[in-house]
């Protein structure tokens, strides 16, 4: 478990897919085509995103968990907030703190015709956002491989790939229920390259807990990866 939680391999990952020289402009998802540009996240190197539309029932013929107003935090191509805007939710809001990463997202909207209900905005987590915009889920595909808290990021890929001391995922749990319509609910993917029992040890202390709604387990090289859709409870 040591190695597949191992920061640096997360590291070396994101080193080898910014660098691939077969790193596509285009690349298919689900029966989709998706626009890629440089330094942000790729999904055709790392089964996460494709895992992420099974469990969130965003894929072709799916049952979407999602409706109404959709919040997607760390949006890197735009795959889940369009895929969300095109399975039914009315208004799709869709942050990253990579500025590519929100040019590629509004790329896919036009691309998939939900440029009107999709709007990316550039933000660190919820800053960016009107304080009275509210949400009837809020959803963000981490970065969920714990880096030491004295790590410091190379390059702005790396931030989709490591969370230094899970200083942001700790901002996200405190501050994404505040984001919440009445019946709303807050989603966090995550995978087995994550430390959960250190997440739930400080939501415990202020008597919340992290739920599994949905889960699968994929080989990836050499590790069996579990990826699970958690709620906040």
């Amino acid at each position: 478990m040591e190695g597949v939680r191992s920061y640096e391999r997360s590291l070396a990952r994101s080193r080898t897919a910014r660098r691939r020289t077969d790193r596509p402009d285009v690349f298919t998802l689900h029966g989709r085509e998706w626009d890629l540009l440089d330094d942000v996240f790729a999904p055709p190197f790392s089964p996460s995103t494709g895992v992420a539309m099974e469990l969130l029932g965003l894929t072709p013929g799916g049952r979407p968990l999602a409706q109404g107003a959709f919040l997607e935090v760390g949006c890197g191509t735009g795959v889940i907030g369009v895929s969300a805007a095109l399975t039914g939710c009315d208004r799709v809001v869709a942050t990253d703190i990579n500025r590519n990463a929100v040019r590629n997202t509004a790329l896919n909207a036009v691309r998939h015709g939900v440029s009107g209900r999709v709007r990316a905005v550039h933000s660190d987590l919820f800053a960016a956002l009107p304080a009275a915009e509210r949400f009837d889920t809020v959803y963000w595909h981490s970065n969920f491989v714990m880096a030491p808290p004295a790590y410091r990021y190379r390059d702005v890929h790396e931030q989709a790939y490591v969370d230094p001391g899970y200083a942001a995922h700790l901002r996200y749990l405190r501050e994404a229920p505040l984001r919440l319509t009445e019946n709303g609910r807050v989603l966090l993917h995550f995978s087995s390259r994550g430390d959960l029992s250190y997440l739930r040890r400080c939501l415990a202390e202020d008597g919340r807990e992290l739920a599994a709604v949905e889960a699968t387990t994929v080989q990836e090289g050499p590790d069996r990866v579990e990826y699970t859709l958690l709620e906040l409870i």
